[in-house]
């Protein structure tokens, strides 16, 4: 793993590459301290602080990777924050629509900084590069310019995709492979037309005693004895050589269930970094893998621009941002939003009202895409279905919430979630709204998603985990871009 040390307004984040002198762990490449290639182990520091060590191809423990506030609090072991009792607002969705009951998970188991005048907080270390032009790539990979997302040859390209979802879940395993193969999967999204397929993952499935289930291995007979880790190194590979392109989405920390911010007690910023840059280190040289979409739905107690370090999620991002852009600074760095902002309430993950005034700022210029998610009222009745002008009154709820940033060309869009079962006119309504806005604005997507097994949406297939719903899928293919 590379080194790479930046300063934010006075924090100090450490991203290792040699052992901290204020750490201790088990013995760097010591045989006797063998462990799974991949996987994230806690360390401990001496002065109380805890970090995380990184397993290597070889199975040999890499270093130790502590992480600092103010060169002696912890980032990580901030315990969740107090700000928020559970109860959620009136018109905030109650339960996350991509938490979902699967065959193994219960239901739901879908310092204070003063702004400049322009509300971007300044930053003597990492400067607002908003506007400034975008660091070339290496061939394959994707920068951002304006509200364009381009390829290495600067042509505009949209990323039209779905998520396939069960990494993150108990089974760490994309589900399905119960009763399909890997590769069938794989060759029925992209005979379909889908360019990119977004991988939720979680922290946990790094552990040693995480072990992928829920397989059929006389259908998937390479995935035998695999971690989950080199099961998703061939959904990469097999993504690769079918020209699909991969974004890989941290869904959760443990497998059991989403979380407000970043961090939890079980995992915290020093684990969640150091898993990111691993994965960024893995994939390096592999242009299949486009983009991290660093934390899935922040909610509740998530700020944004509000320089809280335990609860702006800006600043988080900026952070885990930049250390993955010092191991490979060609991903893109993909920011949802949160739910409360201002006193508006919208979808967890889905208010970037925010990013106006506080954009994420990164260390390499022309990386940032932001990431809404959108759902229907059969998800949560949110007021502005219920408004007198619905459904003529979406666009604005839209605009306003997220897609002004590509409207005046501040950053790329890409709805990162979006879904229904389409069981009532209402979500009918939203679906083909919103089919239409992003037609008319040219944005990416990534739809929720394959898997039929999702409690609140459904997916493109069907229970039959072969048969494509063609309602739905008669929607999506007038939005899909071609082949990367």
């Amino acid at each position: 793993m590379r080194i790479g040390t930046f300063t934010w307004f006075g924090f100090f984040v450490s991203l290792g590459g040699a052992v901290d002198a204020g750490c201790t762990s088990a013995p760097v490449g010591d045989a006797a301290h063998a462990c799974i290639a991949g996987a994230s182990l806690p360390c401990a520091c001496t002065d109380g602080r805890s970090g995380a060590q990184v397993c290597g191809d070889d199975g040999r423990l890499g270093a130790c990777v502590c992480t600092y506030v103010d060169a002696s609090a912890p980032i990580a072991d901030v315990v969740a924050s107090p700000l928020d009792t559970g109860a959620s607002s009136p018109d905030v969705v109650t339960s996350s629509p991509d938490v979902h009951p699967g065959p193994d998970e219960s239901t739901p188991a879908p310092d204070v900084v003063v702004a400049s005048p322009d509300g971007v907080v300044p930053s003597p270390d990492v400067p607002a590069i908003l506007g400034d032009a975008a660091a070339p790539t290496r061939v394959g990979f994707l920068h951002t310019d304006g509200r364009n997302i381009l390829d290495s040859s600067n042509r505009v390209v949209r990323l039209t995709g779905l998520s396939w979802f069960g990494l993150e879940t108990s089974n760490y395993a994309p589900h399905g492979l119960w009763t399909r193969s890997l590769d069938s999967m794989l060759d029925q999204i992209h005979s379909l037309g889908y360019n990119v397929i977004r991988v939720p993952w979680c922290n946990q499935m790094l552990d040693a005693g995480s072990t992928p289930n829920g397989i059929d291995f006389s259908q998937n007979p390479t995935l035998m004895g695999l971690s989950a880790l080199q099961i998703l190194d061939h959904v990469v590979a097999g993504a690769h050589a079918r020209g699909l392109r991969i974004i890989l989405d941290r869904h959760r920390p443990d497998s059991g269930s989403q979380s407000e911010l970043w961090y939890t007690g079980a995992y915290g910023e020093a684990r969640w970094i150091a898993d990111w840059t691993m994965l960024a280190h893995r994939y390096h040289d592999d242009p299949t893998v486009i983009g991290f979409d660093l934390h899935n739905e922040p909610h509740g107690a998530a700020t944004w621009g509000d320089g809280a370090v335990s609860t702006d999620w800006r600043l988080a991002a900026e952070r885990a941002g930049n250390a993955v852009l010092a191991v490979n600074p060609d991903l893109l760095i993909i920011v949802e939003g949160i739910e409360h902002y201002a006193g508006t309430s919208y979808w967890w993950g889905g208010n970037l009202r925010g990013a106006r005034t506080a954009p994420v700022r990164l260390a390499v210029p022309g990386r940032v895409v932001y990431s809404p998610h959108d759902y229907p009222a059969s998800v949560y009745g949110q007021a502005w279905f219920s408004a007198s002008d619905f459904p003529a009154n979406l666009p604005g709820v839209w605009h306003d919430a997220w897609g002004y940033l590509a409207a005046d060309g501040l950053a790329p869009v890409w709805i990162g979630e979006f879904g229904t079962r389409l069981a009532a006119t209402s979500d009918r309504q939203w679906l083909t709204g919103l089919a239409s806005y992003i037609q008319t604005n040219g944005l990416s997507f990534a739809f929720w998603c394959w898997n039929p097994d999702s409690g609140d949406t459904g997916g493109i297939l069907q229970d039959d985990w072969r048969t494509v719903n063609a309602d739905k899928e008669s929607v999506l293919m007038p939005l899909l871009a071609p082949t990367l």
